[in-house]
């Protein structure tokens, strides 16, 4: 296979995770005699600072061209007393909202090794293995009007019964290859928009009778999700609830560093970290690449068509952390590793030949 991949490796600990993904991604296809090409392109505050715009014309005209987008992180204190449109983030949602995506699948499993990484105790997170379903091009992030001054601040919540059906299409569809469980988070006692999605959820439900289907209250499965992972397979939310539940439950994994996401439904996927850009340990060979490796294996699989390949990479993250290999973001790794090192590891398990960092 012949590919194009457009790498956006954005701020902080972004340009040091990507590289890890790409080599990745290079030993795999040296190995299974695929053709991959690279070009990279600037988002974000580094876009910011040498052209004005956090997604110029040019990098957008790239992802279009591409296969698929594997972006690192943006953001970063430097660029927080710019005015919106110049923020770094506004270039992510900017860049989501014009490739039309509109899907964002978070996967959180408990790796068992990793299974005394997390604060919580073992017993709790054993065997966890939850499939985020969240909504990503609309609700409160892009709704109008929305306005900003000393006094007043406002944020509109809309959604429309599409936007809601074709991504509950993608987690019922989910539900289906997995445990045939779904949960749809809302706030339905609260909010209209809530009410609107919780019916268009139950309208759909008949036409997949296979799935049992729950509805919970956002504060109350907050609580769930850290006292009872193990109950939950697919859960279903709007854009906002979705970003805070999935960032929640990177304590259930261990390190919001383990964490992948794929964003879908446009003809080019976007698939990066959940993590931000770590501006504070940025360029100190200190950030955890196994986000962006495990991102880069949701590539092959969702826009390539590469389930073995994927699957390749996995196992050899599994190997990695089965072994005892880490950065110092998870707690009593055995073999302490810097960025480089830990990629290193995943290479070497990926049968690639890799000098010493």
């Amino acid at each position: 296979m012949e590919a194009r991949i457009c790498v956006l490796p954005g701020d902080g600990v972004g340009p040091e995770v990507t590289a890890e993904a790409v080599a990745c991604l290079k030993a795999v296809a040296e190995r299974f005699g695929h053709r991959f090409h690279f070009q990279e392109a600037l988002i974000g505050g580094a876009a910011v600072d040498a052209t004005g715009d956090p997604l110029p014309e040019a990098t957008l005209e790239l992802c279009r061209a591409s296969d698929a987008v594997l972006l690192g992180a943006v953001g970063g204190p430097a660029w927080d007393k710019h005015p919106r449109h110049q923020r770094p983030e506004s270039g992510l949602l900017r860049l989501r909202k014009a490739l039309g995506l509109y899907a964002n699948l978070r996967p959180v499993t408990v790796h068992p090794a990793l299974e005394d990484a997390s604060p919580l105790k073992p017993e709790v997170v054993r065997g966890t293995d939850v499939m985020f379903v969240r909504e990503l091009s609309g609700g409160l992030y892009f709704g109008e009007p929305r306005s900003y001054s000393d006094q007043t601040a406002v944020n509109t919540l809309p959604y429309t019964r599409p936007e809601i059906e074709r991504v509950a299409k993608v987690a019922f569809e989910l539900a289906l290859g997995r445990r045939n469980h779904l949960v749809s988070v809302d706030k339905a006692n609260v909010l209209e928009t809530s009410r609107l999605w919780r019916q268009v959820v139950d309208d759909m439900a008949p036409l997949y009778p296979e799935v049992k289907v729950q509805h919970a209250y956002v504060d109350s499965f907050a609580m769930a999700l850290i006292t009872k992972p193990r109950e939950f397979d697919v859960v279903l939310t709007e854009n906002l609830f979705g970003d805070i539940l999935s960032d929640e439950a990177a304590v259930l994994a261990g390190s919001l560093g383990l964490l992948p996401s794929a964003s879908l439904g446009g003809s080019v996927g976007v698939y990066e970290p959940i993590h931000g850009s770590a501006p504070d340990i940025a360029g100190q060979d200190r950030a955890n690449p196994i986000g962006t490796i495990l991102s880069a294996a949701m590539l092959l699989r969702h826009a390539l068509n590469l389930s073995s390949e994927a699957q390749e990479i996995e196992t050899a993250v599994h190997q990695t952390l089965q072994e005892g290999h880490g950065t110092g973001d998870l707690k009593g790794a055995r073999h302490p590793q810097g960025t480089r090192g830990l990629g290193a590891c995943i290479l070497q398990r990926l049968g690639a030949a890799v000098s010493q960092p």
